[in-house]
């Protein structure tokens, strides 16, 4: 069963150094959707450490629970964020969401 579009859950506005928690989540999909991160239409990188262009980064994401959480946002983490679940049977998207850090 295709994905149905996930619900997205994404702060407007963060002070800088703070922690901020994204979420994705949606139940019709099987098998379960795996879920990946968006910022600026570019997709967020689940292994910060083995991809110099995130190093800098201080997120974790989940794949599994659709969870993005920021230890430490930065100026640089402000943008438009949107998630896609996948499953074998297609995929779906939230709508884009503002952060500003």
């Amino acid at each position: 069963v295709k994905p149905m579009t996930p619900r997205c859950t994404v702060p407007k506005a963060v002070p800088v150094g703070k922690t901020a928690s994204l979420h994705c989540h949606e139940n019709e999909g099987y098998p379960k959707s795996t879920y990946s991160w968006y910022r600026n239409s570019e997709p967020l990188s689940p292994d910060t450490k083995s991809n110099a262009k995130f190093q800098n980064s201080s997120y974790t994401l989940n794949p599994t629970t659709g969870t993005l959480v920021f230890h430490a946002v930065h100026k640089g983490d402000t943008g438009r964020y949107s998630c896609i679940a996948t499953n074998d049977a297609g995929f779906a998207k939230c709508e884009e969401q503002e952060m500003e850090v």
